[in-house]
């Protein structure tokens, strides 16, 4: 059994973590929201490396074997450097802008996603190796991680910040949209609604989460984190003398328990 720590600036790596744990069931998580310093999106870099450092090491004081970065802003910031400086194997997120590109029927992707995710050499390289092929138009969800951090996944409030991110891509001609945030997908229900009052009812929205679990995956299945050593912040969590079969443990930064009401509802 591997202990896995999974990490975001919020609720949103629930996302991922609901992905991966269809893949494996029977692992012991540990699941940090940094929710008292969200949203990620317009921190500075170094900002989200000490963060990360931070939690990372929460993660090794508890036995974690491998760490998830289920935050598309931390993965362009800090898996690098994270990578280097620990011995332990980390997982990130990628804007799936390939199977967009291939799946394409207009030329057009777009790509929905925070300013730190745009701005980062992982998605800008990404970028580079398809946009000679396909016209990639981009937006930075404004207002999408707030959203969803307090919950309002529908309604009018909703529908109208979604708009307002959406409709421009539609416009430019984008059939396939990338969810390049991890809490993007908990609106789907709302990006699908909009898309659809807008004349657009057959886009097809691309969350990356389920190509994340099959990496993992691979990397546990690889024995990557089989011979590892195994290794304050936050609220929650259980008192169990020592990780269990299945068991699912939640912290927070921040407040905890928007995060336990958001994991029941998994």
């Amino acid at each position: 059994m591997a202990v896995i720590g999974i990490m975001d600036s919020g609720v949103g790596g629930l996302s991922v973590f609901r992905e991966i744990r269809k893949l494996l069931p029977d692992e012991h998580y540990i699941y940090f929201a940094d929710n008292a310093h969200c949203p990620y999106g317009e921190k500075t870099p170094q900002y989200i490396r000490e963060r990360l450092r931070a939690i990372t090491d929460f993660f090794l004081a508890r036995g974690a074997d491998a760490v998830v970065l289920a935050c598309n802003t931390a993965t362009a910031a800090a898996i690098e450097d994270l990578r280097s400086g620990y011995d332990i194997p980390f997982v990130g997120m990628e804007p799936a802008v390939k199977p967009a590109a291939l799946g394409t029927k207009t030329g057009v992707i777009g790509v929905l996603a925070t300013a730190g995710t745009l701005k980062g050499s992982k998605y800008l390289n990404t970028k580079g190796r398809f946009e000679d092929h396909v016209k990639i138009v981009e937006r930075v969800g404004q207002g999408f991680v707030e959203l969803v951090e307090a919950g309002k996944l529908t309604g009018p409030e909703a529908e109208g910040v979604v708009k307002a991110a959406l409709e421009p891509l539609l416009a430019e001609g984008a059939d396939r949209i990338v969810l390049g945030c991890t809490h993007y997908p908990f609106l789907l229900e709302t990006l699908q609604k909009v898309a659809a009052e807008l004349g657009h009812g057959d886009v097809e929205f691309i969350d990356p989460a389920p190509a994340v679990a099959k990496r993992l995956v691979q990397v546990l299945s690889e024995g990557a984190a089989d011979d590892l050593p195994a290794g304050g912040v936050g609220q929650g969590g259980s008192a169990a003398s020592g990780p269990e079969q299945g068991e699912v443990e939640l912290f927070a930064s921040g407040e905890y328990g928007k995060l336990k009401e958001f994991y029941a509802s998994l």
